[in-house]
């Protein structure tokens, strides 16, 4: 990864105007911030520049209004939220122009400023220049603490980090360097937990993963698809019966990069995906025609708990089966929960990730438990495939 600069690299910001880039793109309901968890996560960022003394300008998007100035996204309601944990917090309806001038001017040391949806603009999207430029000159250092949106080479995320002294909030560098710990510098073995429906999906990630860990757990619809590659009947299970030859060249590919795929041995299956389906546990080999796999079965489960006892490092992303519905979520909170157990026994370091993800693990009660559980989506699951994530790589960059 390469390298960056954090808060710790900060100077005397006694009075700087600092351009902070978070991700406050949170869910609204009737107008009031449902749910506030992106909001907590960029406090530390927050709070630090405020007791150095900064004036803390908050730059962020919402939702897609195409460059248009639509009230429905304005960050204004974002406000009230933030007051929640911020004692100073001022909103003024612009991103750039005369208004957000005159609000950047008025503002006392500490103070924190949020401004508004900088996608109202086109050129926040289309990464323009001269639009960066603009937001530049409200600013004297910049700093990103939205790796949720490092992944869009936009204006706010990747052209200003080019303008002004950049610098990594606090959330994006634990972010970065929990990834490190998991994939870039991990302790092996390296236990990858990859589920979901489609293979299709995460074809990328499928491929990066074989270089990079020790083992890796296919679960979900997706292992459904390897099975069927390898001749396996499969019922009338969620299967990608035309990416056949697919699944046999990541399985070669993983035997050439000496990393070892697990797939279950034995399914849980029913006749239809409904709460409370009766519901059997057969061995792969026993699915019959009429079948749909929609867990893994217990022994499946007891390896992979025999496996994470000699793990080091465990990267997550998708559940391993329809933990949604009761009762096929057995599977996946039983592995999650041997996860949260080794993690907070200090046995092993646990990366998870991605929106399906990050439910599963909470339905099972282990989402705090986790060494790190990012909320990033996107961002996550690019990573994960071994792209650069933009905003990221515009933080290495030295401004002169």
């Amino acid at each position: 990864m390469s390298a960056y600069q954090t808060l710790d690299d900060l100077g005397d910001i006694t009075g700087q105007r600092v351009l902070v880039r978070v991700d406050f793109n949170v869910p609204l309901q009737d107008g009031i911030v449902s749910d506030s968890t992106r909001i907590i996560r960029a406090l530390p960022t927050i709070n630090e520049l405020r007791a150095k003394g900064a004036k803390v300008i908050l730059l962020s998007h919402m939702g897609r209004p195409k460059g248009e100035a639509k009230p429905e996204y304005s960050m204004e309601q974002v406000k009230s939220a933030l007051l929640e944990h911020v004692d100073a917090v001022s909103f003024v309806n612009d991103c750039i122009g005369e208004n957000a001038k005159a609000a950047i001017n008025a503002m006392a040391d500490g103070h924190v400023l949020l401004l508004e949806n900088v996608r109202f603009y086109k050129g926040e999207e289309a990464n323009d220049l001269g639009f960066a430029k603009e937001l530049a000159t409200n600013g004297d250092i910049y700093v990103n603490d939205a790796f949720s949106t490092a992944h869009r080479a936009h204006a706010s995320t990747e052209a200003l980090a080019h303008l002004l002294p950049c610098y990594a909030g606090r959330s994006m560098q634990a972010e970065l360097e929990a990834l490190s710990s998991a994939l870039e510098s991990p302790e092996r073995p390296v236990i990858a937990f990859v589920g979901g429906a489609k293979v299709s999906t995460k074809l990328d990630l499928l491929g990066n993963l074989v270089s990079k860990v020790d083992q890796l757990v296919i679960g979900g619809g997706m292992a459904n698809t390897f099975l069927a590659a390898q001749g396996v009947d499969v019922g009338k299970s969620l299967c990608e019966h035309d990416l056949a030859d697919t699944a046999r060249d990541i399985l070669s590919k993983a035997a050439d990069a000496d990393c070892e795929i697990v797939l279950p041995s034995d399914v849980v299956v029913a006749s239809e995906l409904k709460a409370g389906a009766a519901n059997r546990t057969v061995r792969t080999s026993d699915v019959n025609a009429d079948d749909m796999i929609l867990d893994v079965g217990t022994k499946s489960i007891a390896d992979i708990e025999a496996r994470l006892g000699h793990a080091k490092t465990v990267v997550w992303n998708g559940p391993l089966g329809a933990f949604e519905i009761a009762p096929f979520e057995h599977g996946t909170n039983a592995a999650a929960r041997a996860v949260a157990k080794r993690t907070q026994a200090g046995a092993i370091v646990s990366v998870a990730g991605g929106g399906d993800t990050v439910a599963a693990l909470n339905h099972a009660g282990v989402g705090d438990q986790f060494t790190y559980v990012s909320t990033a989506g996107g961002a996550f699951l690019e990573w994960l495939e071994g792209k650069d994530l933009p905003g990221v790589k515009a933080l290495s960059k030295t401004v002169h």
